[in-house]
């Protein structure tokens, strides 16, 4: 089956959704589509005590406000996906789910889109798959000979599962903290992180963070001194479970090991710890594998763009990806900016 579009939109996350929103008020014919089978992005994969940084007021698209959720100031991830599931309804966008794509590519005037429902053609192209899908495990030493469990932030689920076990959570971002307070109280835990934790201080929420990304791009924009965004402030958002641990003095971390041996992990000095399970909260990777026919990457994997619009193919647009593509884009409040320029690009370019 072959179809024809404006604008195809890969992903039906949260980026996607709010790219749909602006394609729709520039009155772009297009159609998102989605590999995931029900509404909700990689939202309704994450760990179940998992909450946003920031009030439901402050963590919305486009349009519309995310509702608060009763008798929680930070909504959880399961109130996200409720709420971009209305978001998709209430705007009545042409999402197609479950449909994979293959590959994006270069059929000259228009850019083709197969996937495993057949083959859509575009004059633009909106990559929005985020970074959930393609995780990051590091090149440690002796990760083949651990005998116990390994999985990665996105295979975590509930503290029972690892109910009086010996377990080890490397990292020392938000997801890390997260799960090791999550942990704390149910497992013989260590949180190992390549550098002493940074907290930020405790009043600061995505909010803050938003405007610290913001005024970093814009003071590079406009060739004035970096101001280091949110990495300057700190590494994890002190949300209420993760205070509260590190208050008690039950989030002490260890010093990143150098090895992995069959029975848990070691440093350099030859102490060890045991281990029956290892949780790698260690990031992820944009996941980008579907641009690969049209050879964009360059030397160290990224795609060049300017905004959201790739340097070498102007019909093609990434958004959500992060800080490369748009201040806070992969945050829920952070993408409505990069993805309206994207839109107003977008039609400029098909007029």
């Amino acid at each position: 089956m072959t179809q024809h579009t404006d604008v195809v939109v890969i992903g039906g996350g949260q980026a996607g959704l709010a790219a749909g929103y602006h394609l729709r008020r520039q009155g772009l014919d297009f159609v998102v589509l989605d590999a995931q089978a029900t509404p909700g992005g990689a939202w309704q994969h994450t760990w179940e005590s998992l909450r946003l940084f920031s009030p439901a007021a402050f963590s919305s698209l486009p349009g519309r406000l995310m509702p608060a959720q009763p008798g929680e100031e930070y909504p959880e991830a399961g109130h996200v996906v409720e709420y971009l599931s209305d978001y998709e309804k209430r705007y009545d966008l042409p999402v197609l789910r479950p449909v994979r794509v293959h590959g994006v590519h270069d059929d000259g005037r228009l850019l083709s889109v197969d996937t495993d429902s057949g083959t859509w053609h575009a004059r633009a192209v909106i990559s929005a798959t985020g970074t959930w899908w393609r995780p990051f495990l590091p090149a440690v030493p002796g990760r083949e000979d651990f005998g116990g469990r390994q999985l990665h932030t996105v295979s975590y689920r509930r503290p029972r599962d690892f109910e009086g076990r010996r377990v080890i959570v490397v990292g020392g971002g938000n997801s890390g903290a997260q799960i090791a307070a999550d942990l704390v109280h149910h497992t013989e835990l260590t949180w190992v992180t390549q550098r002493p934790p940074r907290f930020l201080a405790d009043d600061i929420d995505g909010r803050a963070l938003f405007d610290a990304a913001t005024a970093r791009r814009r003071a590079l924009d406009e060739g004035r001194t970096d101001t280091g965004g949110v990495a300057a402030l700190g590494d994890i958002v002190a949300v209420p479970p993760v205070r509260e641990a590190r208050d008690r003095g039950l989030l002490k971390a260890s010093p990143m090991f150098s090895r992995l041996v069959p029975g848990g992990i070691e440093w350099a000095d030859g102490t060890r710890a045991e281990a029956d399970a290892i949780i790698w909260c260690t990031g992820f990777r944009p996941a980008l594998s579907h641009l690969a026919p049209l050879r964009l990457r360059g030397p160290h994997g990224h795609i060049a763009v300017r905004g959201t619009r790739a340097l070498d193919e102007p019909r093609l647009h990434l958004l959500g990806y992060g800080d490369w593509v748009g201040p806070a884009s992969a945050t829920l409040i952070g993408v409505g900016r990069p993805a309206r320029d994207t839109a107003r690009q977008i039609a400029e370019l098909l007029s």
